[in-house]
């Protein structure tokens, strides 16, 4: 005779809550990376003026060393409110789907130096916003 061991199931707990937690969770991990390597694009930025050389010419002109610290800063309040998503914390929610809005507008002004680049940190934004307002258990405060 076997036993049935599964757990009961939760009906306040969707398929599609767990895929928006999961993502939220990812989300977070995917901030921490984009900041850590928008600080690694400033310090690229600040320290060498030639490192990255424009593809075409565009309305948007800005001195190399201008983008580095913009690229540093961005960075570190990225890393932050990825590490403010890992925690649970609503400021985190909040600040990432803003700074995620900031990341994209800025890299879309990037892409001269770094196309590929951009248009890759650009969609890792998008599904970051897309992570962080689809999460409806993250007002409630649900541990992941």
């Amino acid at each position: 005779m076997s036993q049935n061991t599964a757990p009961p199931r939760n009906p306040n707990h969707s398929t599609a809550g767990a895929w928006a937690a999961g993502g939220t969770l990812f989300a977070g991990v995917l901030m921490l990376v984009t900041g850590f390597m928008d600080v690694f694009q400033g310090i690229a930025g600040i320290a060498e003026d030639d490192v990255y050389t424009r593809v075409g010419d565009y309305v948007f002109k800005f001195n190399l060393t201008t983008w580095g610290w913009i690229h540093l800063i961005l960075g570190i309040v990225v890393a932050i409110a990825g590490f403010g998503i890992l925690k649970g914390a609503e400021w985190g929610r909040v600040a990432g789907i803003a700074l995620a809005s900031l990341n994209v507008l800025f890299q879309f002004l990037f892409l001269p130096y770094q196309p590929w680049w951009a248009l890759f940190s650009m969609a890792i934004s998008v599904f970051v916003i897309w992570a962080l307002a689809t999460d409806e258990a993250y007002g409630r405060h649900e541990k992941f």
